[in-house]
């Protein structure tokens, strides 16, 4: 039995079996579901998965973020809506032809969108999930890019040092004690470890912060996202590590990112 809705007819046991799920936007996921679906079996397997507690971008093997299709295998993290404003950050400090570092960068999805709105840049992705770093290598598979497997700067070639324009980091931050809370289709579906920042959600920030003026070029420049419970300490760690820092916040995406100036550049 179907029903209409926005003109698309929509399965009635779809739209049951989702709300009974817990899915709030039951009748938006079921028309996504039924559009990506090829036949009966197909779409009762992607309800499954759904009831299941699967993200719908592991399912359907893409996410939209910033306008652009980046593709997303199982267990990779999902690239987050609030995401796009330290994006946003990053594409307004990046020229045509710096160097760019994405650290954790998961499916890349960061990365990808600084190539496509910057020129010529030399993009360097580096994470420590080889799930994620296949991942990232599927959607970054253009020249001038490099996607590195290993843990933060230590695939990193030294000829980067003192030569990074902008690093930009969605490094887990999460405390430990935390994700228990979060959606199932967070902990249960993603890997832990794009997840799990430590006691505070800080530990893996702490690491970068700890290291960038080895790697960042004068006037170069490291952003990182955060919460805002956790921006204050994160805005102290940049200024001890010698990083001048600057919070930005945007209220509709309930996003915070620390921006940290190298040396003599300055806001």
């Amino acid at each position: 039995m179907n029903y209409r809705a926005d003109g698309c007819a929509i399965s009635k046991t779809v739209v049951t079996r989702l709300r009974a799920a817990g899915c709030v936007y039951a009748e938006d996921e079921a028309l996504l579901l039924m559009s990506s679906s090829t036949n009966a079996a197909d779409l009762a397997q992607m309800v499954d998965k759904r009831v299941a507690g699967f993200p719908l971008e592991h399912i359907f093997g893409w996410a939209e973020f910033c306008g652009l299709r980046v593709a997303l295998d199982p267990s990779v993290f999902v690239p987050r809506q609030r995401t796009e404003f330290l994006v946003g950050q990053a594409v307004a400090l990046t020229q045509p032809g710096d160097v760019v570092v994405d650290m954790c960068c998961g499916s890349g999805a960061l990365g990808l969108v600084l190539a496509d709105r910057i020129e010529r840049i030399q993009l360097h992705a580096v994470d420590i999930d080889p799930a994620a770093v296949a991942c990232a290598r599927r959607n970054l598979h253009f020249a001038e890019c490099i996607v590195y497997e290993g843990d933060l700067y230590d695939p990193l070639p030294i000829q980067l040092h003192n030569r990074v324009n902008v690093m930009i980091a969605n490094a887990p931050y999460v405390p430990t004690g935390s994700i228990k809370f979060m959606p199932m289709e967070a902990r249960v579906h993603e890997a832990r470890i794009a997840l799990d920042g430590g006691k505070d959600g800080l530990d893996v920030q702490r690491r970068i912060v700890t290291e960038a003026s080895r790697w960042l070029a004068d006037g170069g420049f490291l952003l990182v996202e955060t919460s805002e419970r956790q921006a204050p300490l994160a805005v102290e760690l940049f200024d001890h590590y010698g990083l001048r820092p600057k919070w930005v916040r945007s209220e509709e995406l309930d996003a915070n990112v620390i921006i940290g100036a190298w040396k003599e550049r300055a806001f």
